[in-house]
């Protein structure tokens, strides 16, 4: 391998062993509705004007290209117990994507967004600003709504596979 294949290498494989939540991005509008699972999505800010949070979604995704016209989109953090929902947006489930909101129980939001149900914690958000970055948009919302669940139960994603967290012990 070259050594920039060898660093690209390394690279995934220690990102891979970061575990992090997994979210569905949607949106819905002139754009078109679309989702995707993303891995990529954390708090920019609880401060400014508005809360803020970021996901970064491959420029060649469909559903970033139709977050950036609707210029608004929710994003969906799964509860533990939603694997098969982040497999279907992910293209995973052999699903045709005009088809994966069918297969999806999901309600619009207070801005239009497809907000899908049992998601422990729900982003709506309108579109702030958008970087094209190498093979990904990095795009930042301002949280217009949160809806939160029951459940505080994240799904995670780390070392290539679907986790759930445990509490370790000592103090809470």
């Amino acid at each position: 391998m070259t050594e920039a294949a060898d660093l690209r290498a390394a690279f995934v494989e220690g990102m891979s062993r970061a575990a992090t939540f997994v979210a569905v991005a949607t949106t819905d509008g002139e754009g078109g509705r679309d989702g995707v699972t993303v891995s990529s999505l954390t708090s920019v800010s609880a401060d400014g004007e508005q809360p803020s949070l970021l996901v970064c979604i491959n420029r060649q995704s469909p559903a970033a290209t139709a977050i950036l016209q609707n210029r608004a989109f929710c994003a969906n953090l799964l509860d533990e117990s939603q694997q098969e929902l982040a497999n279907l947006f992910a293209g995973r489930s052999g699903t045709e994507r005009k088809d994966r909101f069918d297969r999806a129980t999901w309600e619009a939001g207070a801005l239009g967004q497809p907000v899908l149900s049992g998601a422990t914690a729900v982003f709506e958000c309108r579109l702030a600003t958008a970087l094209l970055w190498e093979t990904h948009h990095i795009i930042v919302g301002r949280v217009a709504a949160v809806r939160l669940s029951g459940s505080g139960s994240a799904l995670l994603y780390g070392q290539r596979a679907y986790r759930k967290a445990i509490h370790l012990g000592g103090d809470s």
